[in-house]
């Protein structure tokens, strides 16, 4: 029985990169000799086990060969004659196809070192085409690794545009989809994930609404989606804003009343995505015009979104939308003056307590519409300070 290193740890190393997770395979064994030894097997369709110190993943070699549509289609084979290059060949990419013996010695029998230095994105066999979560997983590859100035390869390139046309994107689920989208959008590099998508013919097929404003513009270098995309990235944004900036400039049906809102529900119910994300995405798709002419609203029309964003009970989530708005803002020099002043009266707002009006025995329905006047009178005294320029 051999135990070689290999994929993501091997890759990372050679770049110089963090290596974050290990996996391992293991040749010439068994499942009964992996239990013999401690190791806890994992799920019941593939042969992967626990260390039972490390908790890493062994898994056997295996083969596979396609059975079904989409990327869970596969039947697994695995066996001690199972060789090392037998289980590689089966990976996605070259770079993620080499091995590592206990000795520290590389095994790249499919030209893994070579595209490495290349700086290729290139996939192993023209089995690459079985998984059509590879289209996603290269496109978030690319994502990874743009600012160590990879490419994907032109004939890898031309596979996935066969697959974004093939309807095997279909047969993915949401809950994989969603993985794999969110996981790239926190890369270093989220705007190449979805242009990667949007040259492959992926984007229309997964977010044809996204596609389309790519389409509206003339090149990657000019399409704001994408360069707002870059400005989360560099300020470290989290996933919620992320989505909620690639999905800012959305439109809907211009005719239809509520557009924007039913588009961004469309899109979020699409990849069942979790609350954050799909909360903050609905709010800045509708409220974020509202930033860029702050100054021109009402006391009570801010008043009113302070409460759309339910502030007083959750000032995180509008911080959140700010950010966003800001985001939007990629091309400022300056602070954003329309978000600092929302923040600000926010803030007064939110000075307001309820104590003196409990003091006076207001209750009920009296109680909260006074409430609700101290705090138009402390955002209409903001206003106006600020205004004669004392905010």
């Amino acid at each position: 029985m051999q135990i070689y290193k290999v994929g993501g740890a091997v890759r990372d190393r050679l770049l110089g990169q963090p290596v974050t997770e290990v996996d391992w395979v293991v040749v010439g064994g068994t499942a009964e000799e992996l239990t013999a030894q401690g190791f806890r097997p994992v799920g019941a369709d593939f042969p992967v086990f626990l260390h039972p110190k490390t908790g890493e993943e062994y898994a056997l070699a295996r083969t596979e060969r396609k059975s079904g549509r989409g990327y869970g289609g596969f039947t697994f084979f695995a066996d001690p004659d199972v060789t090392l290059e037998d289980d590689l060949i089966r990976r996605d990419l070259t770079i993620n196809a080499m091995a590592e013996d206990e000795a520290g010695h590389v095994i790249d029998p499919y030209g893994g070192l070579k595209d490495l230095h290349a700086r290729l994105l290139r996939h192993v066999s023209p089995a690459f085409m079985e998984d059509p979560l590879r289209v996603l997983r290269v496109a978030r590859f690319a994502a990874r690794y743009a600012p160590l100035g990879f490419n994907v390869a032109p004939e890898t390139l031309e596979l996935m545009q066969r697959m974004a046309t093939s309807g095997e994107l279909d047969a993915l689920t949401p809950e994989r989809m969603w993985k794999e989208i969110s996981r790239a959008l926190m890369e270093s590099r989220p705007d190449v994930f979805i242009q990667t998508l949007h040259v492959c013919g992926a984007l229309a097929v997964l977010i044809p609404e996204i596609d389309s404003l790519l389409k509206a513009d003339a090149s990657p270098s000019t399409s704001h989606t994408l360069r707002v995309l870059r400005q989360c990235a560099s300020h470290k944004q989290p996933l919620p804003i992320r989505w909620s900036c690639l999905l800012m400039q959305v439109k809907g049906d211009q005719h239809e009343p509520n557009q924007v809102t039913d588009t961004i529900e469309a899109i979020n119910n699409r990849f069942k995505l979790p609350r954050d994300c799909s909360e903050l995405a609905l709010l800045v798709s509708q409220y974020h015009p509202h930033v860029q002419r702050a100054a021109e609203l009402s006391s009570t029309a801010l008043l009113a979104l302070f409460q759309c964003f339910d502030l007083f009970r959750r000032p995180a989530r509008f911080e959140e939308f700010l950010q966003a708005c800001e985001m939007d803002h990629y091309d400022a020099a300056l602070p954003y003056a329309q978000a600092n002043y929302m923040r600000s009266v926010a803030q007064a707002a939110r000075a307001v307590t309820v104590q003196p009006l409990l003091e006076r025995g207001l209750k009920g329905a009296e109680l909260g519409e006074a409430l609700k006047q101290s705090r138009l009178e402390a955002i209409e005294a903001y206003c106006r300070d600020y205004s004669a320029g004392k905010a």
